[in-house]
């Protein structure tokens, strides 16, 4: 099952990234969208993902895992491909709604299904390090194939090509993957689902640590999804031509730079240094948005974006994973990894929604400096845990 998980992981990364990429660029030469309507989708998109979350995890406890996983699939590839049908601002709003729908069938599903099945807690955290870095491959090989398929035929045709692979990858997990060490339930699914809720919203409030890494999480990812959605948009006022091949380079090479820090770090964040490592990854954060919000010119743009893709982003969704993985209990794993999953989306919510008006009033720069603060709140946040 370890190597299921971990090759499904890369397959979905090498779609899920590369459609990115192509989509990224899409939404701003092809459709046009405007610095205060890329991180609008990101807030609107959330928004619906965070009343979607916690159901989700609560079906993934009390149900399946796997046909969550394979529902998450259907959705996503779903919504993948009709992104490539439209070019306006209301339609590709629609989109991308469904697509952050997608993933909450999938936050918590995939980390509570392979610790269960698994069953080697002396072994799960390097698992799901060994996951992250095949994520981050994956990715990469994504980025390279499709930008390139996107660069010879045209983006909206990529884009659709990612959705149908993605669709069919839903068989993948049908097929290959097992759930032996579930137990679904059979009687009253209401009562138990909401006395799964409970006891996972009971494990949150006495646990100190959960709390912390729930706050950093809001933080971190409202400025790391605000970030990533106004990137290619500072980079082209810079005076990066367009082209589809730039983004695959910066893309593949922010990606390398992340597989050999996760490398590099993987016994240090699953242990006693996790939170000093986290503050770290967040000052990196700082450096790269003040390095992207007053850069002269496109290459100190891109060694930012660099540090953002390659350290930033990597640690701090590893070390978040893990650390909550190692506070919950196998009944409602699913449930509070979901938790976790709320605070991300309320992160891009608020924040988004700050750093979309932000950037509406003001300019791009200023928006990108917003970002930064954002980062050194949660570098004080997890310094003072200690």
């Amino acid at each position: 099952m370890e190597k299921v998980f971990i090759r499904w992981t890369w397959m979905r990364a090498v779609l899920h990234n590369g459609w990115w990429l192509v989509t990224s660029v899409y939404l701003v030469v092809d459709a046009g969208l405007s610095p205060a309507q890329l991180v609008l989708i990101g807030s609107v998109q959330s928004a619906f993902a965070l009343v979607f979350e916690v159901p989700a995890g609560v079906i993934a406890d009390t149900i399946s895992r796997k046909w969550s996983l394979v529902i998450s699939q259907v959705l996503m590839g779903t919504a993948m491909l009709a992104t490539g049908l439209f070019e306006s601002f209301p339609a590709l709003l629609a989109t991308q709604v469904l697509w952050g729908i997608s993933w909450t069938f999938a936050s918590g599903s995939d980390v509570a299904l392979i610790t269960d099945e698994l069953d080697r807690p002396d072994r799960i955290n390097f698992v799901l390090t060994r996951a992250a870095r095949a994520q981050l491959t994956g990715a990469a090989t994504g980025l390279i194939a499709l930008g390139l398929l996107a660069w010879a035929t045209r983006r909206d045709v990529t884009i659709m090509v990612a959705g149908v692979a993605m669709m069919s990858l839903a068989l993948y997990v049908a097929f290959r993957f097992t759930e032996h060490n579930f137990v679904p339930t059979r009687t009253a699914r209401w009562s138990t689902s909401w006395t799964t809720f409970v006891r996972g919203v009971t494990l949150v409030r006495r646990s100190r640590a959960i709390l912390l890494i729930f706050a950093a999480t809001f933080l971190v990812n409202g400025a790391s999804d605000a970030a990533g959605r106004l990137t290619q948009k500072q980079l082209i006022d810079l005076g990066l031509p367009p082209s589809i091949l730039w983004f695959t380079a910066l893309g593949v090479v922010g990606l390398a730079v992340g597989a050999v820090v996760l490398r590099l770090v993987t016994r240090r964040i699953t242990g006693i240094h996790a939170a000093t490592d986290y503050a770290l990854a967040a000052l990196v954060g700082v450096l790269s948005m003040l390095l992207l919000a007053f850069a002269r010119d496109p290459a100190l743009g891109a060694i930012a974006v660099v540090l953002l893709n390659g350290i930033v982003t990597p640690l701090t969704r590893v070390i978040s994973t893990i650390w909550i993985n190692t506070r919950t209990t196998a009944d409602i794993r699913a449930t509070t990894h979901s938790f976790l999953a709320q605070l991300e989306y309320l992160g891009e919510i608020v924040c988004g929604i700050t750093i979309s008006t932000l950037a509406g009033l003001t300019t791009l720069p200023i928006a990108l400096a917003g970002c930064a603060v954002l980062f050194a709140a949660t570098a004080v946040l997890m310094r003072s845990s200690r």
